[in-house]
């Protein structure tokens, strides 16, 4: 899988510019998080991956193909859009018909729904939940029933904006879980988020945005280091990182099992 960006400007109608000459590319399927405060620009970027926005000027190409040579809709196969508001994505009566809308559309063998529909269901836990009206599901179901529908799909990259909106800690393990799994299976996972624990977590390689900018863009040990450039663009460390910053640590943890031993290691070798 190979995402490659460049110069990439978006001005909407308004005349609000909110994409000022992005370039970066994407490559293999280990997931990415594109981090920065509200307005920075995110939301827009991603966008363009499925052709939802078309460029004011710049091109996207994805494994060598630009975006502009298909329909948003061919697109939808290989890029799998999950907006943050799940009711602006669930319209039918049933988490079963929504799982199967999208492949039948597209015209998914009765087979590999079928197989599909097992897996992905598992995998999201709403096995159980296959004929509950997607509107009686609680918040943080009705997230995974949206990353379910697209899931269905088999698409080559998946997209996610803001998953931890409305996630109790159960809710939280399981996209920790969702996201390993889609590197298993070499999907690409790219999501927005402002929840730094999350993302601090599962995503080696982060994107920082500022003002319709890509400011920052490395891996975790780098990103949560720069604190002027985190601090301008609006975004705190997670708070082990912080506290690991403070101590003076040279590889920051994440978790507090990796955190015990980094201090245990580093306070040895003083």
């Amino acid at each position: 899988m190979l995402i490659e960006i460049s110069n990439l400007v978006h001005q909407y109608a308004s005349g609000q510019r909110a994409l000022n000459g992005v370039s970066f590319s994407i490559e293999a399927t280990n997931p990415v998080a594109i981090i920065g405060q509200n307005g920075a620009g995110k939301t827009t970027l991603v966008k363009h991956l499925n052709g939802l926005l078309k460029p004011t000027s710049g091109k996207i190409y994805i494994d060598g193909k630009e975006i502009s040579t298909q329909e948003t809709s061919a697109w939808s196969k290989t890029v799998g859009y999950v907006f943050q508001n799940p009711d602006n994505q669930l319209f039918l009566d049933s988490v079963k018909k929504e799982f199967e809308f999208g492949p039948k559309q597209i015209g998914m063998e009765k087979e590999e729904i079928a197989t599909r529909l097992e897996m992905v269901s598992q995998l999201v836990g709403l096995s159980k939940k296959l004929d509950v009206h997607p509107f009686d599901l609680s918040a943080a179901e009705k997230k995974f029933c949206t990353i379910g529908s697209v899931l269905m799909m088999n698409p080559k990259i998946i997209i996610l904006d803001e998953p931890t909106c409305g996630q109790d800690l159960l809710g939280a393990q399981r996209l920790n879980q969702i996201v390993k799994q889609l590197a298993e299976l070499n999907i690409l996972c790219i999501t927005i988020s402002h929840d730094m624990r999350f993302v601090a977590e599962n995503f080696e390689r982060i994107l920082v945005m500022r003002k319709g900018e890509v400011v920052l863009d490395g891996d975790r040990q780098t990103i949560f280091k720069e604190r002027e450039q985190l601090a301008s663009s609006f975004v705190t460390p997670p708070p082990i990182a912080q506290l690991g910053l403070k101590l003076g640590l040279t590889q920051l943890a994440f978790n507090a099992v990796d955190f015990i031993n980094k201090l245990e290691e580093e306070t040895q070798n003083v």
